[in-house]
C-alpha cells in the first residue's frame, strides 16, 4: 500500500516503488546490509552507534519465531533509534511504522527521523525497525527467477486485451517457489506477528507505553496494535489509510488503487498540460491511454512498463518528470526500463498478504474480475482485480485479521490526503468509522501517497504535529485546504 514513496526525492521515488509495489500487493528502499550490533539476549536491546550513521544507534532484537512456542527458534530483528537531542523535553518514544509490506524501518527513519525530531523539538526518541525478513533483520527469500520479479510482471498486469494466462502461470511458479525455497521464516511473516514483535520491541524499549507515526501498510499494522494492546498505545498517528475489512485485508486494499488512480490522474493531467504533453488536461487521459495500447501491439509491447509508471508515479508529484520522460520516451520509440524488486523485497510482500488471509482460487473469477476492472478503470487496466500468487498459497493464515473497532482510549489521530492513489480517501473513511470515537481524520486536499511532512500542507503538519507534542487533537475532523 504502501502502501508508498521517493530521500526526499530521489528516495522519495524508490521508496514509492515498495509503496507502490507492496500496496499493489504484488512501496521501497534498497535492501541495506545489517549493521553491525552485538547479540543480545531475547527481549533486550544493546545499542551502538551505527557503523553507517554515527548520528543514530543500532540494535537487535531476538523474538520468536512462533510466538505459540516462545521457547523455540527465534528470529533476529534489526533496530534503529535516534535520541531525542532535547533530553529535557523527551516525554517517550515514537515509533515509525513502515508501509509495504516490505518497507524497512530504516530507510523510513533515515528519510524522516530528523525531520520529525525538529517537528516535534525533541519531545521523542524516534526508534524504528526493519520487519521479519527485511533489510537488516534475518532475510528471508523465494528464490525467484529474476524475470518474475520485474514489477511489471509480478505485479498482475494483465495481456493484451485482458489475458490473464501469463498472470496465472506466473502466480502459480511464485507460490510454487515460495513454498520450496521460505521455510518457517517466510511462513512467519504475517501483521500478527509484526505486531506481537512491536510489543516485544516495547518491552525490550523499557516503555509502558509507544506512540506511533504508521504509514501507508503501516496503518493497519498501527490499527491492529491499538486494537490488541490499546493500554500501550500512548498518542497514535496513521497516515494514508485504508479500508480495514477483514474479509478482505490486502485483495482489498488492491482492488481499490484502482479508484485511487482516478482520483489522482487529474493531477498529472494537469503538470503534463502545463509541460508540453498535451494542450489541454482533458487530452492527457486519451494520449496516455492510446500510447498504452499502441505499445501493447508492437514486438516486445511494453503498454505495462508505461502503465506500471503511470501508476508508481501517482505517489509523488516529485514522479511526474520521470513519468512525462517516460512517455515521450515511447512516443519517440525508445524501450522503457523494466525496473524489479529485490528477491528479498517480493518474497516479504508476497509471503505477508498471502499469510493474513485466505485469496480466492479460481482462476475464472479472476478473469471476470479483470474484464470488468479493465472498462470501469481503463488507466489501471485490470491489474488491481488480477489474480496473485495468494490464489495458489499453500500456507494457511495461522491468525485470524482482527476487526477494528471504537473500543479503547481516544488517541488516534488520522492523516489523509483527498486524492491518494494507493490509498482512496473513499476507503480511509472506512478506517475512520471503523475506529469511531477513538480517532479524528484530518483530511488533507492533496494529492500524492503520504500525508505528513509530505506535501507542504501547513494545515495538516501542524494538525500533527500538535497531537505528537502537546496532545491536541481537532475537537472535530478536519478538512485541511491546499
Amino acid at each position: 500500500m504502501t502502501f508508498g514513496n521517493p530521500h526526499r526525492r530521489n528516495t522519495r521515488r524508490r521508496r514509492a516503488l515498495l509503496m507502490a509495489l507492496g500496496s499493489a500487493v504484488l512501496a521501497g528502499t534498497a535492501i541495506a546490509a545489517p549493521a553491525p550490533a552485538q547479540a543480545q539476549p531475547h527481549g533486550t536491546l544493546g545499542w551502538q552507534t551505527c557503523a553507517d550513521a554515527p548520528g543514530r544507534e543500532c540494535a537487535e532484537l531476538s523474538v520468536p519465531l512462533d510466538y505459540r512456542e516462545p521457547d523455540g527458534p527465534h528470529t533476529r530483528l534489526a533496530v534503529y533509534r535516534l535520541r531525542s537531542d532535547h533530553p529535557e523535553a523527551r516525554r517517550g518514544t515514537l515509533l515509525l511504522i513502515a508501509g509495504g509490506p516490505g518497507g524497512a524501518g530504516k530507510q523510513m527513519l533515515a528519510a524522516e527521523g530528523e525531520r520529525v525530531r525538529a517537528a516535534t523539538k525533541g519531545a521523542y526518541d524516534i526508534v524504528a525497525f526493519d520487519p521479519r525478513g527485511v533489510g537488516g533483520s534475518t532475510p528471508t527469500s523465494c528464490q525467484l527467477d529474476p524475470d518474475d520479479r520485474k514489477l511489471a510482471k509480478l505485479r498482475g498486469w494483465p495481456g493484451p486485451g485482458g489475458d490473464i494466462g501469463e498472470n496465472v502461470a506466473r502466480s502459480r511458479r511464485i507460490a510454487a517457489a515460495c513454498d520450496r525455497n521460505g521455510g518457517p521464516l517466510l511462513r512467519s511473516l504475517s501483521t500478527a506477528n509484526e505486531v506481537r514483535d512491536i510489543d516485544q520491541l516495547r518491552q525490550a524499549l523499557g516503555e509502558r507505553k509507544l506512540s506511533a507515526w504508521g504509514r501507508s501498510y503501516g496503518t493497519y499494522v498501527g490499527a491492529w496494535y491499538a486494537q490488541q494492546y490499546p493500554q500501550h498505545t500512548d498518542r497514535w498517528v496513521l497516515d494514508s489509510n485504508d479500508d480495514p475489512d477483514p474479509a478482505l485485508v490486502a485483495r482489498g486494499w488492491l482492488a481499490h488503487m484502482a479508484k485511487g488512480a482516478e482520483d489522482r490522474f487529474p493531477d498529472f493531467a494537469k503538470w503534463a498540460a502545463a509541460h508540453g504533453l498535451a494542450k489541454r488536461p482533458q487530452d492527457v487521459r486519451p494520449m496516455f491511454l492510446a500510447l498504452a495500447a499502441r505499445l501493447d501491439r508492437q514486438p516486445g509491447g511494453q503498454g505495462n512498463e508505461l502503465r506500471n509508471t503511470l501508476q508508481m508515479s501517482l505517489y509523488s508529484d516529485g514522479s511526474f518528470q520521470a513519468l512525462g520522460d517516460a512517455i515521450r520516451a515511447a512516443q519517440a520509440g525508445r524501450p522503457l526500463p523494466s525496473p524489479a524488486a529485490s528477491d528479498q523485497e517480493a518474497a516479504v510482500m508476497v509471503a505477508t498478504i498471502c499469510n493474513d488471509a485466505r485469496w480466492p482460487g479460481e482462476v475464472a473469477g479472476y478473469a471476470r474480475a479483470v474484464a470488468t476492472d479493465r472498462v470501469r478503470y481503463p488507466l489501471t487496466n485490470g491489474m488491481p482485480a488480477n489474480i496473485t500468487p495468494c490464489a495458489f498459497w499453500k500456507n494457511a493464515p495461522a491468525d485470524r485479521p482482527v476487526r477494528i473497532d471504537g473500543h479503547g482510549p481516544a488517541n488516534v489521530l488520522m492523516v489523509q490526503n483527498l486524492r491518494d492513489p494507493a490509498t482512496p480517501y473513499r476507503y480511509a473513511l472506512r478506517m475512520r468509522e471503523a475506529f469511531g470515537k477513538r480517532a479524528r481524520l484530518v483530511s488533507v486536499d492533496s494529492g500524492g501517497h503520504g500525508a505528513y511532512l509530505a506535501n507542504g500542507n501547513a494545515c495538516g503538519d501542524a494538525a500533527v504535529t500538535a497531537f505528537l507534542t502537546e496532545g491536541r487533537r481537532p475537537g472535530h475532523d478536519l478538512i485541511c485546504k491546499r
